[in-house]
């Protein structure tokens, strides 16, 4: 089974992770765990192509690595502390759109993620990136509050 935790290092995020990791009994064998950070781009258009011109495309693509390993890295040691195997990822894009064209091209049999995350305005009931999450992929998606 694949596994796809979908993470953003907020606190609802590490829930999940810590659900899951705490369930892995559930599932027959040792399933592939893969964590996701999307990574939103820096305001279309021109601004992007300004920030690369002035900056470069090394500074740029540096800094989506960086914001997202920092994002990551909360996910990756819960995972090392309870000796759980998986595979980091980050990509830059729209979040749900980008989850499920991941989880599409990896054979993901779940998605994990936290209800919300660092999302300034954050739904009332449900993260705008997990109502969005649900409604752009046909997959199961376990959303931990």
């Amino acid at each position: 089974m694949n596994i796809l935790l979908a993470v953003d290092g907020s606190s609802f995020s590490c829930k999940a992770v810590t659900y899951l990791a705490s369930h892995m009994q559930w599932f027959n064998g040792e399933p592939q765990l893969h964590l996701l950070h999307v990574k939103l781009p820096i305001p279309p258009g021109l601004a992007v192509e300004q920030a690369r011109r002035i900056l470069g495309d090394d500074s740029v693509n540096g800094y989506y690595r960086e914001a997202s390993e920092a994002a990551l890295l909360p996910a990756e040691t819960i995972l090392r502390e309870k000796g759980i195997p998986f595979q980091s990822h980050y990509k830059v894009g729209d979040i749900a759109q980008t989850i499920r064209t991941y989880a599409e091209d990896n054979g993901i049999d779940l998605i994990v993620m936290g209800s919300h995350g660092h999302g300034a305005l954050a739904n009332v009931l449900l993260g705008s990136v997990a109502t969005r999450t649900l409604a752009a992929t046909t997959m199961p998606v376990l959303i931990v509050r």
